[in-house]
Order: structure tokens, then sequence, then C-alpha cells
């Protein structure tokens, strides 16, 4: 897995009918943003700390045998991210409605350390972006390192750039190079990266180029 030819939906197929790559494909895509879910609407919740017991809970619904994954359908609106949003948020509510019965709580007082539903959808929004776009990084370092060690240079230009927050003048000051051909570098970067990140969501939309594009948009919103 892992080529153009290979969307999402393949691996949702797949994973449904019991493949065994396809399973741990899917985990390994889906498992940051189910997690990063979780960790945010439990930020202020005594379970926080079984943050990875219901991150197991969430797979082992969508992998069953007659699971989750069995029932979802390619052209429900809001596609795939929807619908799992749907079984993330079924598990954490399950796991509120134990917790609250094993510590006598009356539902009040975990809606007190629970957002509202409209603010954890864009946090699970958040997370699905954060995931998509570490999977656009990672595909983009392993083409560099495809490439040589000018192509990794430029990845990492881009990761001093965003993530550090470093200006390229800083940059070429450290690396010792003229800013004016940094800047040509990181203009390819940016570029190579783009690249990667349609690659990306092409394999959760199918190709629909139109799509693709708007979806890279949303993706920017989110995040």
């Amino acid at each position: 897995m892992g080529t153009g030819e290979t969307t999402q939906w393949t691996v949702i197929r797949e994973a449904a009918a019991g493949d065994a790559e396809a399973r741990a494909e899917f985990v390994r895509i889906h498992a940051p943003t189910v997690r990063g879910y979780l960790r945010a609407r439990w930020s202020r919740h005594p379970l926080l700390r079984d943050t990875d017991d219901a991150v197991q809970e969430v797979f082992l619904d969508c992998l069953r045998d007659g699971g989750a994954l069995t029932r979802v359908e390619e052209d429900r609106p809001g596609g795939f991210r929807a619908f799992l949003y749907g079984v993330v948020r079924n598990v954490a509510r399950r796991a509120e409605e134990r917790f609250g019965k094993n510590h006598l709580l009356p539902g009040s007082a975990l809606e007190a350390v629970v957002a509202d539903d409209e603010t954890l959808a864009k946090q699970f929004d958040r997370a699905w972006a954060t995931g998509i776009v570490r999977e656009a990084v990672r595909l983009h370092r392993v083409r560099a390192a495809a490439v040589g060690e000018e192509a990794l240079a430029r990845v990492e230009l881009l990761r001093l750039r965003f993530a550090e927050g470093l200006p390229i003048r800083e940059i070429a000051a450290q690396w010792g190079v003229p800013a004016k051909q940094l800047h040509r570098d990181y203009a390819k970067a940016r570029k190579e990266y783009h690249a990667a990140l349609r690659e990306v969501v092409e394999r959760h939309l199918g190709s629909a180029p139109g799509r693709i594009d708007e979806e890279c948009a949303r993706l920017a919103e989110f995040l």
C-alpha cells in the first residue's frame, strides 16, 4: 500500500474484509486522529488516563466481524471523516457512562468536564487534519530520501521554517549559503511538499482533482 492507486477506501474495504495488512495500515493512519480527539475531549476528565484503552476500543469496534467498517458508505455526507467521528464519539460516550455508573456520578457531573459537541467536532477535525499533514510530511521525507541529500536538505528547510519558526535569512546564515539561493530552495520544497499532500489527500478522497484542492484548503482551515 502507499501508491496513488491505493485509496483510503481500498484500505477500508480490505480491512473490513479481514486483510491483516490493510487493518494494520488502517490503524496506523487513523490512530493519531482518534487519540488526539480523545485527549482533547478528556483533557479535564479522569478518563484521560484511559485514552489508550479507548483508542483500542475504537479500532475493535471498526475491525471486528460485522463491525463499523462493514457499514460505512463511500458517498455518505462528510465522507469517512464524519463516519469515524461518529464511531469515536460513541466509544467516548460509552466510556463516560461507564465511568459515571462506577463512580455514582450524575450526568451533569460528566457534562461539566466534557466540551460541547460543536467544540469537540472541531477538535476532531483538527486532529484529522494533523494526521493528514503528518502523513504528507512522512511521504515528503521518503521521496526526498530516494532522491538524495539536496532533497532531504529541502525537507529540513521546511521543518526549520515551520516547526522552528526560523526566518529564511537566519537559516541561510546558519547553513552558510546565500539567502537568495535558499529562497529558491524553499519555493521548491513547498511545491514538493504540496505534491505529497495532494497524494495523501487523493488516497482519502479518490481521484477527483477539484475535491482534492478543496480538501487541501479545508485542512489549512482546520489547523
